[in-house]
Parts: structure tokens; C-alpha cells; sequence
């Protein structure tokens, strides 16, 4: 079961806009349980001013979804919202069953979608850093257990065991990451030697970002019409011109409220859009909430500080529009220089425009110069 609440803090404007932002937001997060592999029953909605402290919904909202809990034979009751420990430990109380935060939904996907050993090294991390924090909640039932003279209650004990073993986890793992982040410092410098301009491919979740990189590198990375099929960065040369080539890659999608524990994870990867020359910005333009979209990536961008890099707008899918909408081909500024492009992997339009448009790039400055500014 699906829980969605509209805060009012969270969302501002015309009552219409406000309700459409967020029946946007609940459909996606619907999306996000199918991408987790559940199979969801039933979607619960409520308006509150703020989130109730204890439990989030308040107890009149909490009463009736524990009676939607017993009807539906719910076995898992997901919140498009984060929680925090204790709201998470009192609803699972209340509702018997188990609740998880829109958190714990996507370290839930990226657990269920990393193949690379980096990828699976940066959602284990993610993952105990999550659970970190809710360990004084799973054993709050223990508080009331105390030791006699010279010993410690065994709930005390336990927790600060989970603590020590998971501390000692975390930091093995930033040290793993630590040593693949040199590796890709190694491989960039050898990129770097070749004097090739690198392209990262950066978007929101299911925007196309995969099926454009297979489309002008011919490659074969997975790309599905999910919410992150792609998880491992991948990079392939790309022959462009006789004058230009250049290094693509692929890396993860944004989403909106993408968890910081999730960046900060992530940062071997992320590593690789800040260190990018261009931005290649892929946009789904036929999502009514496609602008919303845009600022949600924009912001992760800014949070990674890669919202300096030079970035080029590819609004794909225009093959789903209106007929008069579908026009391929490039935007440019009042100086002439091509700020985005109009395209349709699956259509095949307004592709060599961008290859067009990735020459005039790739050839505005050498990396060497980039470098000597620096």
C-alpha cells in the first residue's frame, strides 16, 4: 500500500497546480514500487498543514489505514515521504506491518539494480548509513531494560554492538570506495592524455539517458522504460568528426528528492558528471511535470557542484507530442550558441542535429586550455 501526503509546506501555487504536482508525485512514486517488484494494492491519500510528530499522518489518518492494512492483507505500507525513525517504529506499531520511507524505497531499487561492484559497494553504504540511524528505534522496546551494578542491560548491550559492527562496516566500505575513486582518477587521466572532451549524459530517472547512449555509441547498456535501470556509469568513445572525438558516458538518474545519504553514497559515480566538460541534459519533454523535473536535476547538479559544467538540453521524446509540438532540430541563444536540442531516440529524429551540435562543443575548447584556465 501506497501512502501520499500533501503538506502544505510542500507545495505552493493555484489549488489546480498544486493537486496536479502532487498526483504527479504519487504516480511516480507508484512507478517506484513496481520498480521495487511490489505489487500495490491499494493508494492512500491525505492533506495535512505538517507532518505529525509521532506519526506523521496523525492517528485518525493512522486508524484507517490500519483497518486498509487488515482489507487489503497489506504486508508492506510505503510512505512517499521520508520518516524519521520514530514516526517509522510508531506506525509499524500501529499499522503491524512493516513501513518504509521513500528513502528505504529507492536504496530498496538501487539494492535490487547494482551489477557493478562499485554499484553494489555505494548501496551497501547508503543502506547502513539509513539503518545507522534507526537503531535506537528498533530497539526502543529494550530501553526499559536496565543492568544491575557493573553490567548493562542486554537491549543496551545488543545496540551498541549493531552500532560498533555497523560504524566498522561503513568505514571499510568508504575505504573501497576510496581506492575506486583513485582507479577512475587513473583511467580520466589516461582520457585526459588523448586530449579527448568528455560528455556526461545526466537526467532525470527514465528520461531516455541509456537509449541515447546505445543510439550514438552502439553500445548495449541496459535501458528499459523503468525508474533506474541504470546504476553503473558506463563510458565509451565516440567518434563524432575527423576533427572531433570524444569520451560519453552514462550515469545514474536523478529523481525528485533524491536522498542525500544517496549522493553522498554515490560520489565515486557522481564524481564523473562534476568532472565532465558538458552536460548532455536529457529531458522526457513529453512529462506534463517535465520543467519541475529539470529544476529536481538542476539541484542534485548543484549539489554534486557540477552546476558550472557547460550544459546542453536534449528534450527527447518529442515523437509523443502533439503534432505540432514535434519539430526536431536545435535552440540557440541571441548569440547563436545551441542551448538544446529537440530529438526522439525512439524515432530517430533530430539525432545528427545533436551530433551536430556535440561537434560545435566539443571543438569550442580543448580540454589542454580548460585545464591551463584552471
Amino acid at each position: 500500500m501506497l501512502v501520499g501526503v500533501m503538506l502544505s509546506a510542500d507545495y505552493s501555487g493555484a489549488n489546480e497546480l498544486r493537486e496536479q504536482s502532487f498526483q504527479t508525485a504519487l504516480e511516480e512514486a507508484a512507478d517506484l514500487v513496481r520498480a521495487a517488484g511490489g505489487d500495490l494494492v491499494q493508494i492512500e491519500t491525505a492533506k495535512r498543514d505538517k507532518a505529525h510528530t509521532a506519526l506523521f499522518v496523525g492517528t485518525g489518518k493512522t486508524d484507517e489505514l490500519a483497518v486498509a492494512v487488515k482489507q487489503y492483507d497489506v504486508d508492506l505500507v510505503v510512505f512517499n515521504h521520508e520518516l524519521t525513525p520514530t514516526q517509522e517504529r510508531n506506525l509499524e506499531k500501529e499499522l503491524q506491518c512493516r513501513v518504509l520511507d521513500r528513502v528505504g524505497l529507492i536504496l530498496a531499487i538501487f539494492a535490487k539494480r547494482a551489477q557493478s561492484q562499485e554499484g553494489k559497494l555505494q548501496v551497501e553504504l547508503a543502506q547502513l548509513s539509513h539503518l545507522s540511524g534507526r537503531l535506537v528505534c528498533g530497539y526502543g522496546h529494550m530501553q526499559s531494560q536496565k543492568g544491575g551494578i557493573g553490567l548493562k542491560g542486554p537491549g543496551e548491550t545488543q545496540l551498541e554492538t549493531d552500532r560498533r559492527l555497523i560504524n566498522q562496516k561503513i568505514t571499510a566500505l568508504k575505504k573501497q570506495l576510496q581506492s575506486v575513486r583513485k582507479q577512475r582518477a587513473t583511467r580520466r587521466k589516461s582520457r585526459e592524455s588523448g586530449r579527448l572532451k568528455t560528455f556526461a549524459i545526466v537526467g532525470y530517472t527514465n528520461a531516455g539517458k541509456s537509449s541515447l547512449f546505445n543510439r550514438l555509441t552502439k553500445a548495449d547498456v541496459l535501458a528499459k522504460d523503468q525508474l533506474f535501470a541504470t546504476l553503473d556509469t558506463t563510458a565509451r568513445r565516440l567518434f563524432l568528426s575527423h576533427e572531433a572525438s570524444v569520451i560519453l558516458t552514462d550515469t545514474v538518474g536523478f529523481v525528485r528528492d533524491l536522498p542525500h545519504k544517496l549522493v553522498s553514497a554515490f560520489s565515486a559515480t557522481l564524481e564523473e558528471t562534476a568532472l565532465a566538460d558538458v552536460l548532455l541534459h536529457v529531458v522526457d519533454v513529453s512529462n506534463p511535470d517535465f520543467q519541475r523535473q529539470i529544476d529536481d536535476v538542476n539541484e542534485v547538479l548543484h549539489e554534486i557542484k557540477a552546476h558550472e559544467v557547460p550544459q546542453l538540453v536534449v528534450y527527447n521524446k518529442i515523437d509523443l507530442l502533439s503534432e505540432g509540438e514535434r519539430e526536431a532540430g536545435v535552440l540557440r541563444d541571441h548569440r547563436g550558441k545551441a542551448v538544446a536540442v529537440n530529438i526522439s531516440v525512439e524515432k530517430s529524429l533530430g539525432l545528427e542535429a545533436l551530433r551536430e551540435v556535440m561537434i560545435e562543443y566539443a571543438l569550442a575548447y580543448r580540454p589542454s586550455e580548460s585545464n591551463n584556465e584552471n
